[in-house]
């Protein structure tokens, strides 16, 4: 009886879901079934009839795209001021929704992910991921309401609604996303998130993306003041700090929370989002393309926050294919720190296991970069 033969994985980064991503690892794989995994010399050694295959530049578990807007997947793709992106959203709204979403989903099944965050703008969308999703992740359902003197009437309505998805979660959970800092009002943000860290809700909210938006937290400056006239009646007290300061002293920051971009942020800012637990998903190609800068990676690499990555939507992005974040910024990290982000990072971000590839492990599941 001859054995199937072996065949040694290897890449630049190999990554089990476990431990710490290798540099010279590898994944011995006989039969369309994991066997070994562990540092290269260590299998070669274990299989010495081996062949040794380069797979990429890593081999992972299924990765994770923390960030999207499904609903959004008809949109064209936009590149240009940040300042342009929103009044294309609005100009296109008659695109976005549940048939959007359908679309984007099985964009992100065909990319492999092993799961997904979503930011869920229309009901029908969140029923449509409660009851059909495939796929395990956590719809987070935006709120935007600049308007301070309607934060009890909008608080009460979303909390209804949150209690009723709630009790239909499975495979996807129900999460709970403010906008941004600039738009939605102070007292309402502060209810938000009493109330998810009172329920264990998952929060997710864009930050610190743009200098448009510190212009405007900081000194009631800029092109969103305009935006925020045409949606608010009451007058624009500006709070004076930056984003993730504003964050901090509403109380949004949490081990619960998730800051999606955090581009424009300073050392202090990512203190406190280290000390507060909460976590940062990355989108680089969106920024990108909305010109807004680059995150700082290994800032946020040296205070030890928790990174995911994620696509943001079609309208910002050329794919939902989150392994293009990662490659995006290969050459600017060490790849270690990009891989975990992509796996690791992105499970812990939803609060879902991470997957091992482990002896047992069908090959399928080993994914390459």
């Amino acid at each position: 009886m001859s054995w199937p033969r072996t065949e040694i994985w290897t890449a630049e980064v190999v990554y089990t879901g476990f431990g710490t991503p290798m540099l010279r690892g590898g994944i011995a794989v006989q039969g369309g079934v994991v066997v070994g995994q562990g540092p290269l010399e260590e299998l070669q050694a274990r299989f010495p009839q081996g062949q040794v295959v380069r797979k990429g530049r890593a081999l992972l578990p299924p990765p994770v795209n923390a960030h999207t807007h499904l609903d959004l997947s008809l949109l064209s793709l936009y590149r240009g001021p940040f300042t342009g992106f929103l009044p294309h959203v609005v100009a296109h709204r008659g695109l976005r929704g549940l048939e959007g979403a359908k679309r984007g989903l099985e964009e992100l099944q065909a990319s492999g992910v092993g799961a997904f965050g979503d930011i869920v703008f229309r009901d029908e969308v969140m029923d449509f991921l409660l009851r059909e999703s495939p796929l395990p992740g956590v719809a987070f359902y935006e709120v935007f309401a600049p308007e301070p003197s309607e934060a009890e009437e909008v608080f009460a309505r979303v909390r209804g609604k949150l209690a009723a998805w709630r009790r239909r979660e499975g495979r996807v959970r129900v999460g709970l996303a403010p906008h941004a800092p600039y738009s939605v009002s102070p007292p309402l943000l502060r209810k938000l998130a009493q109330y998810a860290q009172a329920e264990g809700i998952p929060l997710m909210i864009h930050a610190a993306e743009s200098l448009e938006e510190v212009r405007f937290l900081k000194g009631g400056e800029g092109p969103f003041l305009e935006v925020y006239r045409r949606l608010a009646q009451t007058p624009w007290r500006p709070p004076g700090l930056t984003p993730i300061r504003h964050l901090h002293a509403l109380g949004v920051l949490g081990p619960q929370t998730l800051l999606v971009h955090g581009v424009q942020v300073d050392e202090e800012e990512v203190q406190l989002i280290a000390e507060t637990g909460a976590k940062v998903i990355l989108c680089p190609r969106s920024n990108e393309n909305l010109e807004v800068g680059e995150a700082p990676l290994l800032l946020y690499a040296r205070h030890g926050v928790e990174l995911a990555l994620g696509t943001d939507s079609r309208a910002s992005s050329p794919d939902l294919d989150v392994k293009g974040e990662a490659l995006h910024l290969w050459d600017k990290a060490d790849p270690r720190l990009l891989v975990r982000a992509l796996t690791r990072g992105g499970y812990r971000a939803l609060g879902l296991p991470t997957p091992r590839l482990a002896r047992g492990t069908p090959a399928a599941l080993v994914h390459s970069l």
